[in-house]
């Protein structure tokens, strides 16, 4: 009894969350159960801004970084009509009437995607194939989660694959850490935040991104895998973007890897039912999931579903030369 007593003592206090209450007629509430209201939004908006900032800060600290002052940020005044607004705000934002120069257009921000989408595929041209890991910023060295990304990351760059992350701290630190050890390309594609950011010091090439398409897209397009470990709003959109990519033939042979069961067994549970159950999925739909906790087994998957992949685009240049025509490799 007196171990048990020990064990629980050990285990780090689990934040209590409060029951959502029944939506009463004609009063939305927000899923943390407050009246849906525009100022509460508001100010949600704000709160949610602060805690991507407090992460970032906290992954940074925890791995004994110190935040230094961050120098002024410099503003081409040429496009940005309002400084403190990044561009992909500016991007969403609905069109001004009075603002009729060209230089503050959409059609002046296609040209500054387009030139972002030359950057990205010029700087990572050279990569033939890499894994993308996406994961909590907060997380610190002595974290579990911390110590397998480093690994499985070790292991597929010892394997040959270059490692792509957001190039921030905690998961996506640990795994450029572990791409660098195991001898292969560290590679970081950060975002303009309205707060300063800095990269971890594990990162080989680092590319700076204004609009998160063009990110968005460098993160697929040279990666054969996803390696998804526990982490927020943002792991989540990486992780189901990919999965509508396959589910609709965009990709394939591009396993979707979960690291962590107990953190995604709620989520999959709730996939299952009640999204399986009401005919919203198919049940191959869950199958495109890979959940694992073994470093070993996450890299051996990668490279299984890689040579398969390989193997296919192998097969269909053959018969593609036979008939006259080349099969092209995604």
């Amino acid at each position: 009894m007196a171990r048990a007593r020990a064990r629980r003592t050990r285990r780090s206090p689990r934040a209590r969350v409060p029951p959502v209450p029944p939506c009463p007629p004609g009063a939305p509430l927000t899923a943390g159960g407050k009246r849906a209201e525009p100022s509460l939004l508001a100010s949600a908006s704000r709160g949610a801004l602060a805690g991507v900032q407090a992460r970032e800060e906290a992954g940074h600290a925890a791995a004994g970084r110190m935040p230094p002052v961050p120098p002024p940020r410099p503003v081409d005044d040429a496009i940005r009509d309002v400084a403190s607004a990044t561009e992909d705000a500016k991007l969403f934002r609905s069109p001004d009437i009075a603002q009729r120069d060209f230089t503050h257009t959409d059609t002046w921000r296609v040209m500054r995607i387009m030139g972002e989408f030359i950057e990205g595929f010029d700087r990572l041209a050279a990569v033939d194939k890499a894994v993308t890991v996406f994961g909590s910023a907060r997380v610190g060295p002595e974290d579990p989660e911390y110590r397998a990304a480093e690994e499985v990351a070790r292991l597929l760059a010892r394997a040959g694959f270059a490692i792509i992350t957001g190039g921030g701290p905690g998961i996506m630190e640990a795994a450029n850490k572990g791409a660098r050890a195991g001898g292969g390309c560290s590679i970081g594609c950060n975002i303009e935040l309205p707060f300063e950011q800095r990269a971890n010091p594990y990162v080989d090439t680092l590319i700076r991104f204004r609009y998160f398409l063009v990110r968005k897209t460098m993160f697929v397009k040279y990666a054969c895998a996803f390696l998804i470990f526990p982490g927020g709003f943002g792991t989540l959109d990486e992780l189901f973007e990919a999965l509508v990519l396959i589910q609709t033939g965009k990709l394939s042979h591009f396993p979707v890897i979960l690291f962590g069961e107990r953190y995604w067994r709620g989520l999959i549970r709730w996939l299952r039912s009640p999204a399986l159950r009401e005919g919203k999925l198919c049940p191959d739909d869950i199958d495109l999931m890979i959940v694992t906790d073994d470093p070993r087994q996450a890299a051996e998957v990668v490279i299984a579903a890689y040579d398969a992949q390989a193997a296919t685009i192998a097969g269909a240049t053959s018969s593609g030369t036979r008939r006259g025509t080349v099969a092209r490799p995604r």
